[in-house]
């Protein structure tokens, strides 16, 4: 299994807000995904639904996070094999743990991390297959993922020590610096890119998921239609698909994708 194993691989994605119910609205109606519910915990956890397949889930933040300052957000949970050494490993690196290692009774064990530039994740062992794939991401699958920070050369460093993933292409954005592109050993499509944070951003270091959804315009619209805000875009990237980075009604930010159409 040690061979196979996709370690690196963005396996979920959890959305932590205030208000449950309002998010599940909010994201429904601008993605297109359903719901379904797991009932294996202390209390019911709500699930994003692409079709028949589950690709995160969605929980009110706790309380002592939101005491402690920690706003609505997104999280990504990258797959290991080891969580514990993952943690301990990560602890040498300069990360801090935000989260010990805790069990999640025949689903897996977890730890949230923050990295020694400041942006927070998860790093996950499930206790079955793995979810996730390596294919190309389809439609309302989470397609980028996309690191802010505040040292990028840095930033590369810790996750190349700590999951195994490599360079892939990069980009020159001027005097945005470069973009770089990076990805799981052996595999020839990068998982997202990562760059430094310009000095007028006034977010801290961070990842950014992107939702491949069919029409982004529409999705924009709904987006502020149901009281979330457009931050940038939508906008062509290179290659000819565009995007969008968006914040939902409670502050938690996401992106939207679309592929370029044929013929265009």
């Amino acid at each position: 299994m040690a061979g196979s194993f996709p370690t690196g691989r963005f396996v979920w994605y959890e959305c932590m807000v205030a208000d449950v119910e309002a998010a599940k609205e909010f994201y429904l109606a601008v993605t297109g995904w359903s719901t379904d519910v797991w009932e294996g915990g202390e209390e019911p956890y709500t699930m994003w639904m692409n079709g028949e397949k589950a690709i995160g889930g969605l929980m009110k933040l706790p309380e002592d996070a939101a005491a402690a300052g920690v706003p609505p957000h997104w999280m990504g949970y990258v797959a290991t094999p080891d969580v514990e050494a993952t943690v301990e490993k990560a602890r040498g690196l300069g990360a801090q743990v935000l989260v010990e290692v805790m069990d999640i009774p025949e689903v897996g064990r977890f730890a949230v991390l923050q990295d020694p530039q400041g942006a927070v994740f998860s790093a996950y062992t499930p206790s079955n297959d793995p979810p996730g794939q390596d294919a190309p991401p389809g439609e309302l699958d989470i397609s980028w993922h996309e690191l802010t920070t505040a040292d990028m050369d840095a930033g590369f460093k810790f996750y190349e020590a700590l999951f195994g993933w490599e360079r892939k292409d990069s980009m020159d954005m001027g005097e945005a610096g470069l973009y770089q592109m990076y990805g799981r050993p052996g595999e020839p499509l990068p998982l997202g890119g990562m760059y430094n944070k310009p000095p007028d951003m006034p977010a801290p270091p961070n990842w950014l998921y992107y939702i491949m959804v069919p029409d982004i315009d529409a999705a924009v619209e709904t987006v502020k239609a149901k009281g979330g805000q457009v931050l940038n875009g939508p906008m062509e990237v290179p290659g000819g698909d565009r995007v969008a980075q968006c914040m939902d009604p409670q502050g938690a930010a996401f992106a939207l994708h679309t592929l370029k159409k044929e013929g265009s």
